[in-house]
Order: structure tokens, then sequence, then C-alpha cells
């Protein structure tokens, strides 16, 4: 890209200003756990959205190196250095796993507001998984779309758009609660600056990443967005993914998308920034007519 991403997001941001448009303040986001050590009482913290303090606390016992041990633990967000109390975990270290796989309950069996679907005239359908059991069980049919969805989207949404945005709650609900209201003005006023046309927005519930082939063979836009939220763990559950497709139709793969993952506010990529990078993303599908390993062919990147 002859822009860098600073660049890019500068520039979107502007005109987000022009256009009287403000992202969120996403420091106050809701998000994961927190361990704290006050006083010397264990306490968890489940809306605190700092990640610092006993997560990333050396509790092996003499290590032999431990300035090469802390320099690793700093280096990923893995539970290293986390010791054992005999056989067994730390206290502190069980309590903070827990408090993690609360959050990830949470984020995976929550739901999105229906304020956050209201504020961009998100409409919502449904996709062949009856309930939240069957759609962890059942990939497959988070896949597909339902038969009333099919029809729903053919009545409702504009054919042919050069772009079609779509958001799913995926394995989190919490990345779209925590997410949308930063990234979609960002890839809607882009999309607006680079002169493509935007199809009619709408929520699929319980979905998979596939469904886009389903979508995409009613809207028929040129290139489809789904916005879905990521596997939670680690303790960071708000984390979306952005997956995006020329022309995905039934039978395509995903060699056959690109995608823009762990993005958060929290340890990944800011929306504001994926919103930037998404958009210029797109324009190249367009210029290129391919997405996946073919854009890399033809566009030689």
């Amino acid at each position: 890209m002859s822009q860098s991403i600073e660049e890019i997001v500068a520039r979107v941001l502007a005109e987000l200003k022009t256009e009287g448009l403000e992202p969120h303040d996403a420091a106050t986001a809701p998000q994961t756990s927190k361990v704290s050590n006050e006083g010397g009482d264990l306490v968890i913290d489940l809306a605190d959205p700092t990640l610092e303090g006993p997560r990333h606390a050396m509790l092996v016992d003499d290590p032999a190196d431990p300035e090469g041990l802390r320099d690793l633990m700093d280096s990923t967000s893995a539970r290293l250095g986390v010791g054992r109390a005999g056989p067994r975990p730390k206290t502190q270290t069980m309590l903070l796993f827990q408090a993690d796989h609360g959050v990830t309950q949470d984020a995976i069996y929550g739901v999105v507001t229906d304020e956050v679907k209201d504020k961009f005239n998100l409409f919502t359908v449904h996709t062949r998984v009856d309930d939240r059991a069957e759609y962890l069980l059942r990939p497959d049919l988070g896949r597909l779309l339902s038969d009333e969805a099919k029809q729903e989207l053919n009545e409702k949404c504009v054919k042919s758009p050069d772009v079609q945005i779509c958001v799913a709650d995926g394995l989190s609900a919490a990345a779209i609660d925590n997410n949308l209201g930063d990234i979609y003005p960002v890839i809607e006023q882009g999309l607006k600056s680079a002169g493509l046309s935007m199809g009619t927005p709408f929520f699929i519930e319980n979905a998979r990443v596939g469904v886009m082939n389903d979508i995409n063979a009613i809207i028929k836009a040129k290139v489809l967005i789904l916005l879905i939220g990521e596997r939670p763990g680690l303790g960071i559950a708000d984390a979306m993914s952005a997956y995006m497709g020329f022309d995905p139709q039934p039978g395509k793969s995903d060699a056959d998308r690109d995608l823009i993952c762990m993005i958060t506010t929290h340890g990944g990529t800011n929306p504001l920034e994926a919103g930037a990078y998404i958009v210029e993303f797109i324009k190249r599908m367009i210029q290129y007519s391919a997405s996946g390993v073919k854009l890399r062919e033809v566009a030689g990147s």
C-alpha cells in the first residue's frame, strides 16, 4: 500500500470529525477479568479493563534465570511463570483461570444488545441453528442461512453493491458490543470517501464464517465483510475478526478470504486502525477482482 497504517487512520479519523462522527471511548468498555492482591486479599474484578498486576506476576519459586523468564513472560499472553504448589496450580493462578473462564462463558453465551444493533439499523436474521448449544455442536449449521433469513435478505437488502457489511455474534457477543461502535463508522466513512456503494447492513445470529457464501449468493456484492466475534481466551473475551472476500459464493473456502483478527483495544489491533486497514484492503480487492490467495498472486503481495 502506498500509505502507512498511521496515515490511513489519521485521514479517516479526520473525515469522521468532518462528518460529525466521533468514536466512543473504548477505554471505558467493559472487558476482561483482573486479579488484584491489594492489602493481601486476593480480589477478582471482572469489570476491570486492564490486564496488569498478578496476570504478569512471576510465581515460579527460585527460577534459574529470572531475567530470561521475565522476558519470555513479557513476550506473550500465554500462562507462563505460574509455578506450582506441589502437583497443583497455585491459588492465585487457579483463581485467575476461573475468572477468565467465567468471562469466556459470558462472551460465548452472551447476546449482542439491541442498543448496538439499533445504532446501526441492523435487522436480525438467523442461521439454521436452533439454539446456542446446537451452535457449539454443529458448526456446519452456522454456515447456512435459514430459509426465512434468505427470504428476508432478498426482500430487504440492496442487490449488487460494491461492498456488503454483515455483523455476527460468532463466539463472542462482547466483541460486537465493545468494538462495533468504533470500527463501523471508520469503515462506512472510508468506503464513502472511496466512492464505493454499500449494501444494507444486517446482523446474523449464531453465525460461522462460512455463512458469507450463503449471504452473497443472494446479495451479489463485489466484496463482503463479516465482522464477527472471535473465540475468547487468555482473559481477552472481546476480540473481533473481520473476514473479507471478493464475490464469496457456495464452494469457496478460507483460501478465498482475507482476515484481520484480534481487533480489540485490549492488547490487539485498535478497531479504528483496523477499520482504516479494512477499507484499503477492500479497494485492493476491487482493483484486482480477487481476494485471499488469488489476491496475492495477482497483486504480488
